[in-house]
């Protein structure tokens, strides 16, 4: 059986990713910000291309 995630489990992954790199960014934790926000920016696309091809 697949386990998958529902919606609302992934926008709160994408926001709290987007969050911690917001956080990140503001107390000077570039390489971390930029990190957090490719991961967020790549769960984000990929859950959209999910409902396209779904």
């Amino acid at each position: 059986m697949k386990q998958t995630m529902t919606d609302l489990q992934k926008d709160i992954v994408v926001g709290v990713l987007f969050l911690t790199g917001l956080y990140s960014f503001i107390s000077g934790a570039f390489i971390v910000s930029a990190v957090v926000f490719a991961a967020s920016a790549i769960i984000s696309n990929v859950q959209q291309s999910a409902r396209l091809h779904g």
